[in-house]
């Protein structure tokens, strides 16, 4: 096998290493300006409330970088993935919750002792001050998202019910930055670190305005998406193909994802998260759903013209990532739709191997596609049924080398429900499948 030696991987290789050389830079520097402001302010009153203020400092730190993963800057998205990018901002909301906690104990146990009455009456004193109050409300919206977050209360809500709980967000940030233009002394050192603090929380907002607002705003009215066909793959599964205009300007490439909405046929806080399931081809796009959700359950019902509104194209799932000659895709479930795409995408050139899983051969959505694309690439298609069982592991390392006896030397594409990236992760993890020849995409959406 062969390393990829295109130009246009090169040069994308390139970028991406430039940007996360960047992206470090960026979050050394202010983890030191933070630092450096700490020192500069000198101590508190005593040593509990020299903590609390500490904590405050990295508190909203990690607020404004949360705002900036939050923001979908496509830099970023390209450099690491949206997959990864999700990781990270579980890891920063739980930095959050935890000094969202912290801070305001130590500054109030700091304020107990330096006055000599109790916690509790500390804290109703200092909430009766707007500022205090304000960043009180701010900490148990914290604790709300991050309760609703917990994978055990995660599984009893809809997609489109977290998603609402997740804009409470914004309403933190708001009563974060309120609180912090009062209370925060540390910033108020001299004019050097005012500039560079209010200027860090501009550029993490504006950050997140411009990719989350004004760039969507843009788009949809430039493409003025509609729905062309709705088409029913199998009882409980439909494509949706979308028309617009110059949609040869869109940056979308087979493997990624947009996050979709339909005004007028569901509310606007409803989006879920959708992979093209066929390589852009400048003419339309076509998404293809299962009916899980509220929405992906009445996309059958669109009518023909309906408006869509679509934000990305996000994920670096796709062939500019990879590093060999060959490829594996491996597909389950409705996980198949980007596999699908990326077996459409002209540019993932080199041998390649499809292992599509599904329980039963009834439950392989778009497998007529699958089989047609295989065959004019001269791609080996493998359909993996059947229960996982101790004596049956379609996707352990023993079967995937029997299927693939090269698939060290190539690059591999996962894409379906968690428990099954999951384990074939691990079975590439125990054949010492390098990393970087790895590409995984869960739709663990970040914000």
């Amino acid at each position: 096998m062969t390393v990829v030696t295109q130009p246009r991987a090169l040069t994308f290789r390139r970028n991406v290493q430039v940007a996360r050389v960047a992206i470090i830079a960026f979050v050394v520097f202010n983890l030191v300006a933070v630092q450096l402001m700490f020192i500069a302010a000198g101590p508190g009153k005593n040593l509990l409330g020299t903590i609390g203020r500490f904590l405050g400092l990295y508190l909203a730190l990690v607020m404004a970088l949360q705002l900036l993963l939050v923001a979908r800057l496509p830099v970023v998205d390209r450099a690491y993935g949206m997959d990864r990018l999700t990781v990270w901002h579980r890891w920063t909301g739980m930095a959050i919750f935890w000094l969202a906690l912290a801070h305001p104990a130590f500054v109030l146990l700091g304020f107990s002792r330096l006055d000599q009455v109790s916690f509790f009456a500390t804290t109703v004193s200092l909430a009766k001050q707007l500022p205090v109050l304000l960043g009180m409300i701010a900490v148990v919206l914290i604790v709300v998202i991050v309760g609703l977050s917990v994978r055990a209360a995660r599984r009893r809500l809809s997609y489109e019910a977290w998603h609402a709980v997740h804009l409470l967000l914004y309403v933190v940030v708001l009563l974060g930055v309120l609180h912090q233009l009062y209370e925060g002394s540390a910033f108020k050192v001299n004019l050097v670190t005012q500039v560079y603090w209010w200027g860090l929380w501009a550029f993490a907002l504006g950050a997140l305005i411009a990719g989350r607002l004004v760039v969507p705003l843009i788009r949809n009215s430039r493409h003025r998406l509609r729905v062309a066909a709705v088409v029913e793959e199998a009882t409980d599964t439909v494509s949706v193909h979308i028309t617009g205009r110059e949609l040869e300007r869109l940056p979308a490439r087979a493997g990624q994802f947009f996050l979709w909405r339909f005004p007028g046929h569901n509310g606007w806080w409803q989006v879920n998260p959708f992979s093209l399931s066929a390589a852009p081809n400048g003419r339309s796009l076509r998404l293809t759903a299962k009916g899980i959700g509220s929405t992906s359950a009445g996309l059958r019902d669109l009518p023909i013209g309906a408006k869509v509104y679509a934000e990305g194209p996000y994920g670096a799932f796709t062939s500019a990532h990879r590093t060999r000659g060959a490829t594996v895709l491996i597909g389950g479930g409705i996980g198949v739709t980007p596999i699908r795409a990326l077996l459409e995408d002209p540019d993932l050139t080199g041998h390649l191997v499809v292992l599509y899983r599904v329980r039963d051969a009834a439950d392989a959505v778009l497998l007529g596609e699958l089989r047609n694309l295989a065959e004019a690439r001269k791609a080996r298609l493998h359909v993996l049924t059947g229960r996982t069982a101790s004596g049956y592991q379609p996707l352990g390392p023993e079967r995937l080398l029997a299927l693939v006896p090269d698939i060290t030397a190539r690059d591999v594409y996962v894409c379906g429900p968690d428990a099954m990236t999951t384990a074939v992760l691990d079975s590439l993890r125990r054949l010492r499948v390098p990393s970087r020849q790895v590409h995984a995409e869960r739709f663990r959406l970040a914000g």
